[in-house]
């Protein structure tokens, strides 16, 4: 019963996630590079490493392919959102990504459980 509520907890969690990387990932390939600097690395890179956090990272973990270390760069893309993107926006703002954290670090301790490509 565990693995099954793993692998339904990193799929649901990584599927809510796409609604917020696939916009992002459509606007990298569409070549559009506008988007905030909330590290100072500059836009284009910073939306490269939202769309590995939001996009590419999720769909990894769904599958269960090497899903701990998949985690780590969305739990830290929800980091930079919570803690500088938003530092200054009322709680409420920043909840959403928070949660995501929470949840995405809870992924890389726990693992994928056996239903992944992982099988741990």
């Amino acid at each position: 019963m565990k693995d099954i509520g793993l692998a339904f907890f990193r799929i649901a969690v990584s599927a809510m996630m796409l609604t917020h990387g696939l916009p992002k990932f459509q606007k990298l390939i569409a070549g559009n590079f506008e988007f905030g600097d909330p590290i100072g690395i500059g836009a284009a890179p910073s939306l490269f490493l939202a769309v590995i956090g939001e996009f590419i990272c999720p769909i990894l973990v769904i599958i269960g392919f090497k899903t701990r270390f998949a985690a780590i760069p969305t739990a830290i893309t929800m980091a930079v959102a919570g803690f500088i993107a938003h530092a200054a926006d009322p709680f409420g703002t920043k909840e959403k990504a928070l949660l995501y954290l929470v949840a995405f670090v809870t992924i890389a301790l726990l693992g994928p459980g056996k239903f992944s490509i992982d099988k741990k």
